[in-house]
């Protein structure tokens, strides 16, 4: 439960509250123009490296001092709560599918990314209209690369991608799969489409053609490609449910102050037994969905697989944090569908986290094939 910390938490949750107050707030209100968001979030993060927030995405070994699932699990639900976009600039870079990099991966991708040089993105999902999954065939030291990735968020401003392909031995033998690390500038990548989502994301379509790289670019072996990129979507998909849950409070407290301030009716619409009942139903919702994730945190911290736990908090939390929106935006009226409304983004934002990482049916279905064939999981 989110009230069963430990002190050394508790303390961290309050540092967070006060840095929340102090310093994002302030510099959120000071917010003018999109020029002046970069230079903002410089102060962010100078602010965060000084509150120690900034290191705890990374590792020890960078400078870092990481922290738990649990930790950052409550730290990410605050940020969204407050529903500010410089709270994206508080956390470090992590190296996310990198961690375990070695070699030129280490030096050339991994120690760069560390110090703010260079960004990645993960190439994950295939176009609907592809013949094959992206396949990559062994020639000598190299590996040629062909296929489309369809939705590569952050592609076309990454230095280079992680890619997740299928490999195939020189006859034609299947090798298993592979992250396997590409440069953005070589010349076998195209960028085919570049488009924005509702939500306000920049996207990219990225075809790789006869594209050669080095075997030294595959992270790992060859055949540890899917559990690398399941064990990073893995992590991903617990901060997304942090992030919905915590959208789920700053919309309950919207909500909150908006049903106890005048009416034109003369009485506070919050008077109504039928808007008590839809609030409550909202405050039930948000109840479990953190009750849900904050037990999948603390289960990942015991090293346990936790596979079709994260998949069923990600499902929860994130139908969860649409429901309770959508209910928000009904409560508030009309005024909550206007552009520039903070319910009006916010809905925007939360529709597309029941298909990132992952589509919510998609999903179910891995988890009942995790329980039913693999014998994985838990209630």
């Amino acid at each position: 439960m989110p009230d069963q910390l430990s002190e050394e938490l508790v303390t961290v949750r309050d540092s967070a509250l006060s840095f929340l107050e102090d310093v994002i707030k302030p510099l959120e209100a000071s917010v003018e123009s999109d020029e002046q968001r970069a230079e903002i979030a410089a102060k962010v993060r100078h602010a965060s490296q000084a509150a120690g927030f900034y290191y705890k995405t990374q590792p020890a070994e960078y400078g870092g001092k990481p922290a738990s699932t649990l930790e950052l699990t409550m730290l990410r639900e605050l940020w969204a709560a407050v529903n500010s976009q410089l709270t994206g600039f508080i956390f470090g870079p992590a190296p996310g599918i990198l961690h375990a990099a070695e070699g030129v991966l280490k030096t050339d991708y991994l120690e760069p990314v560390m110090r703010g040089e260079k960004r990645g993105a993960f190439a994950f999902t295939e176009s609907d209209s592809a013949k094959r999954p992206t396949w990559a065939r062994i020639d000598g030291d190299e590996l040629v690369i062909n296929g489309q990735k369809s939705y590569v968020t952050g592609g076309s401003s990454a230095d280079f991608v992680s890619a997740l392909v299928n490999v195939e031995n020189a006859d034609g033998s299947k090798a298993g799969t592979a992250m396997v690390v590409i440069d953005r500038d070589n010349p076998g990548v195209e960028i085919s489409r570049q488009y924005t989502s509702m939500e306000g994301g920049g996207h990219t379509s990225m075809e790789f053609k006869d594209l050669r790289v080095s075997s030294s670019q595959v992270i790992g072996k060859i055949g540890e490609g899917m559990p690398r990129a399941l064990g990073n979507i893995g992590n991903v998909r617990l901060m997304v449910s942090a992030q919905a849950t915590g959208m789920c409070m700053w919309a309950i407290d919207f909500v909150e102050q908006h049903l106890a301030g005048p009416h034109r009716s003369g009485s506070p619409l919050g008077d109504r037994e039928g808007v008590r009942m839809r609030y409550a139903d909202m405050r039930i919702e948000t109840y479990v969905a953190r009750s849900t994730l904050y037990r999948t945190a603390r289960l990942a911290d015991t090293g346990d697989n936790v596979v079709n736990e994260t998949i069923a908090t990600k499902v929860f939390c994130t139908e969860t944090a649409g429901r309770v929106i959508d209910m928000a935006v009904q409560l508030v009226g009309g005024q909550a569908l206007v552009r520039g409304h903070p319910l009006e983004a916010l809905y925007r934002q939360v529709r597309s986290l029941r298909l990132v990482e992952g589509a919510s049916d998609l999903l179910r279905i891995n988890l009942a094939k995790g329980k039913l064939e693999l014998k994985k999981g838990r209630l």
